[in-house]
């Protein structure tokens, strides 16, 4: 696969860049830690019931935080790239070596079960190491991991708010004000006990760790 790389003309290296850079947004929303945290954020809005803060500042925070914990990714990316193109100027083997970080920086955070599904179902045989594993290999199966666990932080976080609607719904069933909707009610109290508890950094803190 490298020699074949190594033939290629520079045209179609070129061609090959330019389409690679067209996936750049898939691949920083899918294949980093942008995907749970932008979950996790917008199942925290849902739980509390409001549409604040807005859906730019959300993203915005999102990407923060990707660039934050994916820093150390990200420079080896760049290092481990241009040492084949300040060698030979092969744009394509660049961008191969320099995937490489990536992988592992999925593979560490993907379940073993995940990645052995499909790991199987492309290949006759295992692979002997982990660097025979592919990216686009590891890809669908970090994808699938962090949908669940990001699911499994939003579901924690919709249970305290869950259990207020309850108690504020029952309170209200007994004062007989039935035609109150229990949500407009509980919100001032999601709010206080979300400021109490500093929920935007426990929040915040929690998924940065969750990385490390």
């Amino acid at each position: 696969m490298e020699n074949v790389l190594k033939d290629l003309s520079p045209v179609i290296q070129l061609l090959i860049v330019m389409a690679s850079f067209s996936m750049l947004p898939f691949i920083f929303c899918c294949m980093t830690s942008f995907l749970r945290f932008i979950i996790v954020f917008s199942l925290l809005k849902s739980a509390m019931g409001v549409q604040v803060p807005p859906a730019l500042a959300t993203v915005g925070l999102c990407l923060i935080l990707t660039f934050y914990t994916m820093g150390g990714v990200f420079q080896k990316m760049y290092e481990m790239g241009s040492v084949p193109y300040q060698k030979n100027q092969n744009l394509v083997m660049a961008i191969n070596e320099g995937s490489k970080p990536l992988k592992e920086f999925m593979m560490k955070q993907t379940r073993e079960s995940d990645l052995a599904f499909f790991v199987e179902l492309k290949r006759k045989e295992p692979p002997k190491t982990p660097e025979e594993i592919t990216i686009w290999e590891v890809a669908p199966a970090y994808i699938l991991s962090e949908l669940k666990t990001a699911f499994e932080i939003g579901f924690i976080i919709y249970v305290p708010f869950i259990v207020l609607d309850l108690v504020v719904a029952n309170i209200l069933l007994a004062l007989g004000m039935m035609m109150l909707s229990p949500t407009i009610i509980s919100l001032p109290f999601k709010l206080l006990i979300f400021i109490a508890v500093d929920g935007w950094a426990l929040i915040v803190q929690g998924l940065v760790q969750s990385y490390n």
